[in-house]
């Protein structure tokens, strides 16, 4: 490829909305042009990158497998609503639903469950048929509300999403265990630094759930580690080892107390010169389900914090918010800051976290402006919540497998596998028949990788203040011969021969032979990060050119007849 016939074009300046180096970069190398919010074109140098990374992909998941099919992006209403899942995305406002010429409700994909399982449980009759794994790579569609960091959080974005069909359960783990394998070899193949944490399984259901994540300081998830035991975890899924507090002993008579304009835990702490851990705090959260909508309130030990994915799972809603001030007024009868289980209404859910559980005369609010009560005993002077995992865990608290500490990084998630198990199966009624006879329901597992968003967290690892930084597996072009002046026989003769030479030998090349000043040129090529360049300029007529590695920034002068070899040679290093 020839860089005067390539269609490419640089920014001088970051784009105005561009808030981690790679939306700022990616932008300004022409990779990306922004066409809406969330919405992006790709250039020729980007789309190869993707290409590159399609390759890879497909290579990891044949190997395991996997066949590759295309589904439809256009998705009727009937398919989701056989599934139980129209509702929860539609409350969630990231589905992009619409109606056809007909009068009937459709869908662009967010994601392709219901699709693959009615596919399959038209193509697939018998266990002898089974096991199955089947993938695409295609566009899908989220109405984000806020579309931010360039390819990291669009509307349109490119996934592979993959589907394993089993028997039994047995038979899951194995499919689970061999997209483990393909995604740790995809991910080792980019050559980024990535970890593998639990997680929440979301909107899409199931038992099992793991993420990959490039660990990157602009991540938008949180993910706690431990260094002893190698527990990690997304921070909606983390759980963290409970200090556990003492009892306070028998329960007491209940007190109630004038607290006026004491609302905070701490401005708690302070009037009654109690520790935080004998307070219980009473949240309220208005929650939605498919065919309701509450206010429920959560209890929760006064030095923790509510977290609201693990208390939208124990409600089992499609979503969970803060209550507004109207709400708490309308549910308690008092002013926000004095919520409490004290004469909460029989209608109200009460839920609190396991810390709570077994816990006695406790600090809370009594549901009267002004007034917090002491000595309450749950059970005794309000309903008896229902008891669960409800807290947010943080760093420096303890691991909760050993005696270590939990560390916090940031991360992009890039992939994610989950355990469905018969969860759509079972709904939408598609089953095989068993080997014992008799119609059984499919074992399905669920794999994501967003094959957009991946070189994105690439450029978040690899870059420095000149620009990207590409690793060799997923560069638009492993070498470049750059001709720095193009009125030159000698450069331009030398330039077309090297060139030559590399593509000859199977090396992805391009000749930089644009008119333009040396300056401009290096600075085009620093900020577009091809791993190698090879620079043609004065010294062509004597037989030298020069070798730059954009890595670190290393140059040295060789001869023009072993210049290829060179470059072979460090390309193997990298």
């Amino acid at each position: 490829m020839r860089f005067s016939q390539l269609l490419i074009h640089t920014l001088r300046d970051d784009p105005a909305d561009a808030e981690v180096p790679s939306h700022r970069l990616l932008a300004r190398g022409g990779y990306i042009v922004k066409a809406a919010a969330g919405l992006y074109s790709y250039s020729p140098l980007m789309w190869r990158v993707i290409k590159k990374f399609m390759r890879i992909v497909r290579e990891e998941l044949d190997r395991e497998s996997a066949q590759e099919v295309m589904l439809p992006i256009l998705q009727p209403k009937e398919l989701w609503t056989s599934s139980g899942r129209w509702d929860r995305y539609v409350t969630d406002g990231i589905m992009f639903s619409l109606q056809d010429r007909k009068g009937a409700d459709m869908c662009l994909g967010p994601t392709h469950e219901e699709v693959i399982t009615a596919y399959v449980d038209t193509a697939v009759s018998s266990y002898k048929q089974l096991p199955i794994n089947l993938y695409q790579i295609q566009d899908k569609f989220r109405d984000e509300i806020r579309p931010r960091f360039g390819l990291m959080r669009g509307r349109e974005f490119i996934m592979m999403d993959a589907y394993s069909f089993d028997a039994d359960q047995a038979g899951l783990d194995v499919s689970y265990q061999r997209m483990d394998r393909a995604y740790r070899a995809i991910f080792d193949r980019c050559g980024v630094k990535y970890t593998v944490v639990d997680a929440d399984a979301g909107a899409i259901g199931g038992a099992g759930s793991q993420e990959f994540m490039v660990v990157a300081d602009t991540g938008e998830d949180a993910i706690l580690y431990c260094d002893a035991c190698k527990y990690a975890a997304n921070v909606e899924k983390a759980d963290a080892r409970l200090v556990a507090v003492p009892n306070q002993g028998e329960a007491k008579p209940l007190e109630k107390h004038a607290t006026p304009e004491v609302r905070t835990v701490q401005q708690l702490e302070e009037f009654f010169s109690l520790p935080p851990q004998v307070m219980a705090k009473t949240v309220l959260y208005h929650a939605v389900w498919a065919d309701r909508e509450a206010v429920v309130a959560v209890m929760m030990r006064g030095d923790l914090e509510i977290n609201e994915v693990k208390l939208c799972n124990a409600l089992d809603a499609l979503a969970v918010k803060l209550a507004d001030e109207t709400q708490i007024r309308a549910a308690t009868g008092a002013e926000v800051g004095f919520a409490g289980p004290v004469g909460l209404p029989e209608s109200v859910t009460l839920l609190a976290d396991l810390s709570l559980q077994g816990q006695t005369n406790l600090l809370t609010g009594c549901n009267e402006t002004g007034f917090h009560c002491l000595n309450v005993n749950p059970g005794r002077d309000s309903a008896a919540p229902a008891f669960h995992d409800l807290r947010l865990a943080r760093a420096g608290q303890g691991c909760p497998r050993c005696d270590g500490e939990l560390q916090e990084v940031r991360g992009i998630e890039v992939g994610h596998i989950f355990k469905l198990g018969t969860k759509y199966s079972s709904a939408m009624g598609a089953t095989f028949m068993a080997e014992s006879g008799k119609p059984a329901p499919f074992v399905m597992g669920c794999y994501g990788i967003g094959v957009s968003r991946t070189p994105a967290a690439v450029v978040e690892q690899f870059h420095d203040d000149k620009g990207i930084v590409w690793p060799r597996s997923l560069a638009p072009f492993e070498v470049i011969v750059a001709v720095l002046d193009a009125k030159r026989p000698a450069q331009v003769e030398l330039g077309e021969k090297l060139y030559a030479e590399f593509a000859a030998r199977g090396v992805d090349v391009a000749l930089d032979d644009r008119k333009m000043s040396p300056g401009a040129k290096f600075k085009d090529l620093e900020l577009l990060g091809f791993p190698l360049t090879l620079v043609v300029g004065r010294r062509a007529d004597e037989g030298f050119v020069e070798v730059m590695l954009r890595r670190d920034g290393n140059k040295e002068e060789v001869a023009a007849d072993s210049a290829v070899a060179r470059c072979e040679e460090l390309l193997a290093g990298l």
